[in-house]
This record gives C-alpha cells, sequence and structure tokens, in this order.
C-alpha cells in the first residue's frame, strides 16, 4: 500500500532514499550543478525533522565496476552543508549494516555508488566480445539471480522506502523498482516524484485547450513515439530542431545538407497524415538560417526552409519561423516543450531556441501551463532566467520522454502497486 510523505510517520523510523545526485562534476570533483541536490531536500529534510534518519542511494556517472572519480564520496561535503548535518559515508553499499543500525534521529548516510554493482542494473558485466547467446543467457541469469540478495541487502537497512529520484524512474533497476517490493506498506513518493508525476498529468491527462507541444531536438528517430502518442492529445505540435528537416523532406522540400533520417520519411508522412485527420495543426520551420560548415563561425544566410541550397545546411530557425510559433504559443493554455530549435550549443545558432524560451514564459505569464523538459530546454529557460517564470521544469529528461510517449514507469508502478 502506497503512503504518502506527509502523513507517514517518521519518528525514530531509518528512511531509505533513492535519490538523483547523478551530479556534473569538474576534474578537480567540484560540483558544477547542484540542482539535483537542492530539488531532494524538501523530502530529506522532512524525514530529518520528524525525527526520522536518512540512508541516501544514488548513482553517478555509468561505471563499469568501482571507479575512483565516479565515487559518491566526492560529493558528501556539499551535501551536508546543503542538509546542514554531516552525512556519513558508507565505501560500500553492500556492507553498510553496522553504520546503518549505528544511526540515531536526525542523522544521514550516504551510500556509494549504486552502480559500482552490475545488480543494481541487473546486467552482466566482463563478458568476452566473442561470448556465445548461451554465454549471455548464463550470465544474465547469474546477475538476475544475485541481484535478489542486492536488493534484499539494501532493504535490510530500513523501515521505509522513499523514491525521489525522477530522472531515473524509468529504469527498472534494483533501487527504483525492485527495493520497493521489501516495504508494502512503507513505500511513498518523494516531493519531487510528487510534483513530475503531477507536470506530466496536468499535461497529458488535465490539459486545458488550446494545447501545444513543442518537440525538438536533432533526430526524429529518438522522439518518434512521444510524438506519435502526442497526435491523440495536443492541438498544435511544433516540430523544430535537426529532426524537422525529415518533415520538410518528406513535405517534397529541398534541404541540403541538412540534418535528416532518410528511413524514417515514410513515418513523418504518417504522422502529418494523421495530424491532418485528427485536425491537429502540425508547424514546421518556413525559415532557416544554414552555413556551409559545422561551427560557430560560419558564414550564414536565411532562406526558406524548403529551399536550402546544395552544400548548405540549417542550424537554427529563421525570425519568420518564431513569428509564426510565437502566435500558436501565445494562444496556448497548456504547453509542453522538449527539445531545441536549433544547434544550442553554439552560441551564435542559439537564437530559437531562447526565443522558445521568452514566448513559453510570456505565455505562462499570461496564465497558461507550461511543462518543460529536456537538457538543452531546461538549459535555456535556465540560461535566459525563466525557470522561475514557466510553470514546471522537470529533472528528468528521458523518464519525462517516456512518460510522454505513454509508457509506465518502473520506478512510479513499484510504488503505486
Amino acid at each position: 500500500m502506497q503512503q504518502h510523505i506527509d502523513s507517514y510517520d517518521f519518528k525514530g523510523k531509518k528512511a531509505i532514499v533513492r535519490v538523483d545526485f547523478n551530479v556534473p562534476l569538474d576534474e578537480n570533483f567540484n560540483i558544477t550543478d547542484d540542482t539535483r541536490i537542492r530539488a531532494a531536500l524538501p523530502t530529506l529534510k522532512k524525514v530529518l525533522a520528524e525525527g526520522g534518519s536518512l540512508i541516501l542511494m544514488s548513482h553517478l556517472g555509468r561505471p563499469k565496476g568501482v571507479t575512483e572519480k565516479f565515487s559518491l564520496k566526492h560529493i558528501v561535503n556539499h551535501v551536508s552543508e546543503c542538509l546542514g548535518v554531516p552525512v556519513q559515508f558508507a565505501e560500500d553499499c553492500q556492507k553498510a549494516d553496522e553504520q546503518a543500525a549505528a544511526l540515531k534521529p536526525g542523522e544521514v548516510l550516504m551510500l556509494e555508488n549504486l552502480r559500482f554493482y552490475a545488480e543494481e542494473e541487473g546486467k552482466p558485466r566482463g563478458l568476452a566480445e566473442d561470448a556465445t547467446d548461451e554465454e549471455k543467457k548464463e550470465a544474465k541469469k547469474a546477475v538476475k539471480e544475485s541481484q535478489k540478495e542486492f536488493v534484499k541487502k539494501l532493504a535490510s537497512y530500513a523501515d521505509c522506502y522513499i523514491n525521489d529520484a525522477f530522472g531515473t524512474a524509468h529504469r527498472a533497476h534494483a533501487s527504483t523498482a525492485l527495493i520497493a517490493a521489501y516495504f508494502p506498506e512503507d513505500k511513498m513518493f518523494g516531493y519531487l516524484m510528487e510534483k513530475e508525476i503531477k507536470a506530466i498529468d496536468n499535461v497529458l491527462k488535465n490539459a486545458r485547450r488550446p494545447f501545444t507541444a513543442i518537440i525538438g531536438g536533432s533526430k526524429v528517430s529518438s522522439k518518434l513515439a512521444v510524438l506519435e502518442n502526442l497526435l491523440g492529445k495536443v492541438d498544435n505540435l511544433i516540430i523544430c530542431g535537426g529532426m524537422g528537416y525529415t518533415f520538410i523532406k518528406a513535405e517534397g522540400g529541398n534541404i541540403g545538407d541538412s540534418l535528416h533520417e532518410d528511413d524514417l520519411i515514410p513515418q513523418a508522412q504518417e504522422i502529418m497524415t494523421k495530424a491532418q485527420e485528427l485536425g491537429v495543426n502540425v508547424s514546421l520551420s518556413v525559415q532557416t538560417r544554414v552555413t556551409q560548415s559545422f561551427s560557430n563561425d560560419a558564414p550564414e544566410m536565411v532562406v526558406p526552409s524548403h529551399k536550402i541550397p546544395d552544400g548548405w545546411e540549417g542550424l537554427d530557425c529563421g525570425p519568420a519561423s518564431i513569428e509564426n510559433w510565437g502566435r500558436i504559443i501565445l494562444a496556448s493554455k497548456t504547453i509542453l516543450w522538449n527539445g531545441p530549435a536549433g544547434v544550442f550549443e553554439f552560441p551564435n545558432f542559439a537564437t530559437g531556441t531562447e526565443k522558445i524560451a521568452e514566448l513559453v514564459a510570456k505565455a505562462t505569464e499570461h496564465g497558461a501551463y507550461s511543462l518543460v523538459g529536456g537538457g538543452d530546454s531546461v538549459a535555456a529557460v535556465t540560461k535566459m532566467g525563466f525557470a522561475n517564470k514557466v510553470s514546471y521544469v522537470s529533472t528528468g529528461g528521458g523518464a519525462m520522454l517516456e512518460a510522454i510517449e505513454g509508457k509506465t514507469l518502473p520506478g512510479i508502478a513499484a510504488i503505486q502497486e
């Protein structure tokens, strides 16, 4: 039975909390962006304030075994500062029995990187490149067997389980999807997870009309399922960024050397046809800023998106595209934005993405509900100081995408079951 964090009695209880402390570190192991740590603080401080103790578990990076640079010990001091209490550290997440047992109310223990163990992800490691299918099958079976003991050990440290790591909610890992079964009456979402679930429900289940989705990024292949699921829900679909050129070519446009996926042209045509049948307004870029080389300082010109000369490639949308999209965005009551409108990494070609950020913030100011997710979209609203001027900024790009695709996220289902 799922509990609610506000009604649960944490006094004298040990709470094991799955957080997403997968933060970026520089070469000296200094945290360059602590957004994910700060996002978890309301949940963690709630437990401590009510007389509970915390056991924090997270992953960091994608290690293939114990790796010094991916040790969570590098972030312990910063987490201590954020929480206002000293954070103890367990050098092995599977050998923390004594430290966990000794925790007193108000104390915090952080476990070492979960992904130092293959059992966290449930995938075998160290297989020879020429391993046979039978050997791979046996290795996978062995990891799955040992995974049970791995999860059982983590669960033995605590009285209750909180999942507050939306960024990993789409992964069926030991710490996100399996451990909850050990706490049938004592499992719950943290505040961050609750906010993420509510934000997604606001756009997918409770959207006010007109509902506009702005989907960008480089490839159609990574967003195909998202586009298909949104067709039955939105009034307007703005397709921007590199993925837009596949659709423009599908309409018979000349896109020069712009990024596109020829093999997905039939699917792009299907999406356009289905959108027309459903009465969904699909808006592509009508004007493009093009260059002859993929670099920030390349000479550029502005051309119609359907008439890009050979030898030239689109790196950003043009002013006419922004003008079209601005009218749509400002007339919307619900807005979902995932993915940039150009090569956002190049400052000279970040204009389209930044203009969309500005428009989404303005629409929000006028009463629209806006959900922004995905690395570049989040970076754009943050860079321009609009993060507090949109309704919600999601902390989980991949998890948010899968939720928009209509998938059930394992980390959420494990709590709700």
